[in-house]
């Protein structure tokens, strides 16, 4: 069997002709494919086991809406502040061993999430397991990009993506069902043995790593790269653009179990979970976002990805359920389509410390998930679902303001040439 955490150090970026990368056709490939996939799919199902079971967890443990969301926000904050100092960590002591570690620690962790005696528990369980998730993310796009040849990486990343929409989906179905049939504590307990399956296959399937070379940990590089980042203005506004798509779809999908239990849709537990296949409509927006961006630029893509988003929440105000369910799939593929586009511009403008730039707009996007889930559940609890769609509104008037300004920016910036040299 082939060790997951045996990583050959040659030099720092280097790829030999000894140590070849992986494609299409080439033995591992399809094993590295696999073993990614399933690495996704434990890391979403596990991150987002909760959301699901809200209304469950609220009657089971006597708490409101905005207390049981702590649940998801824990978790998503916690990686939100781990993603960063782990992908330096990666950078020392191997991606694959760090995944590996990460995985194995979260599904630990998971099987003693229902066992939590009560809300404060459970929260502190959940705030450990973002943190060792956080390691997948951090690690997992650089052992991509090391190990698959460019023609071929597009691909090897849009599965690995994909794993992460089937797990959050696959993981708030089967809570919800298992939810339905034995309660809210043995769904979470179906959730954490999946987790382990997909552990076991991706440990067992993952090839041995073979363009790894091991660097230092030297705080005041990682620091000023990282200071580089920040104060770099179009990265600024990706990582705005990015938060605030995500506070709008963390507090939908937080909320929106709360919204079909009661009046006047009344679902059952395990309809409410199916509702998160409408996650395979972000799978299709998240492909086309780089046709969108080819034939309308990025601003244009953004500005469609909002106007989707928002057309979507005002749609679902309506006590239609044939309504609300449009509404989801809008927002849903608004909202992928804009994360798509903003993360894939990370990458392009980062020029030097593009792990680092990729991690702070993580860190970002999972921040945005943690603050949108707490105030949409205190929006919710305040002013029904009218409250939680006023908040993604102005989130979304939010990133239509930064792409405003970065246009007027971007102008400022042409004519300035043009302004020096009438004045010479």
């Amino acid at each position: 069997m082939p060790s997951a955490s045996t990583e050959a150090p040659t030099t720092v970026g280097a790829l030999t002709p000894s140590s070849p990368q992986l494609a299409p056709g080439l033995p591992g490939y399809r094993r590295m494919s696999f073993a990614l996939f399933a690495a996704g799919v434990a890391t979403f199902a596990l991150l987002y086991s909760t959301q699901a079971l809200l209304p469950a967890v609220s009657a089971g443990l006597g708490v409101t809406a905005g207390a049981a969301s702590w649940t998801v926000s824990a978790a998503t904050g916690a990686l939100a502040l781990c993603v960063l100092p782990l992908s330096a960590f990666s950078e020392r002591f191997g991606r694959a061993r760090l995944m590996t570690v990460s995985l194995v620690v979260a599904s630990v962790v998971a099987l003693l999430v229902p066992l939590a005696p009560n809300l404060e528990w459970l929260v502190a369980l959940r705030v450990v397991q973002g943190a060792a998730l956080a390691g997948v993310p951090a690690s997992a796009m650089a052992y991509l990009a090391e190990e698959v040849r460019p023609k071929a990486l597009i691909a090897a990343i849009g599965l690995f993506v994909a794993g992460n929409s089937i797990g959050g989906m696959s993981g708030r179905i089967v809570t919800g069902w298992a939810a339905q049939l034995w309660g809210w504590r043995a769904a979470l307990a179906a959730v954490g043995l999946m987790a382990v399956v997909c552990t076991v296959v991706f440990r067992l399937l993952l090839p041995r790593a073979r363009n790894f070379v091991p660097g230092s940990l030297d705080p005041r590089a990682l620091a000023g790269t990282v200071r580089g980042h920040l104060s770099d203005p179009l990265l600024m506004r990706l990582y705005g653009i990015g938060a605030l798509f995500m506070t709008v779809f963390g507090a939908v999908y937080t909320v929106i179990g709360y919204r079909l239990v009661d009046a006047p849709f009344s679902l059952p537990q395990g309809i409410v979970g199916s509702v998160f296949l409408v996650y395979l409509v972000g799978t299709v927006s998240s492909a086309a976002a780089g046709r969108l961006v080819g034939r309308m630029g990025r601003r244009g893509a953004l500005y469609l990805a909002v106007g989707t988003t928002a057309a979507g929440l005002l749609l679902s105000l309506a006590d239609s359920l044939a309504a609300v369910l449009l509404g989801l799939v809008l927002i849903t593929a608004g909202f992928f389509a804009g994360h798509a586009v903003a993360s894939s511009e990370v990458s392009r403008t980062a020029k030097t410390g593009r792990a680092q730039a990729s991690a702070l707009y993580q860190s970002a996007y999972y921040l945005g998930s943690s603050a949108g889930g707490t105030l949409g559940a205190v929006a919710f609890h305040s002013g029904g679902w009218a409250g939680t769609v006023l908040l993604g509104l102005l989130a979304v008037l939010g990133v239509v303001a930064i792409t405003l300004y970065g246009s007027y920016a971007a102008r400022a910036h042409q004519r300035r040439p043009v302004l020096a040299a009438a004045h010479r």
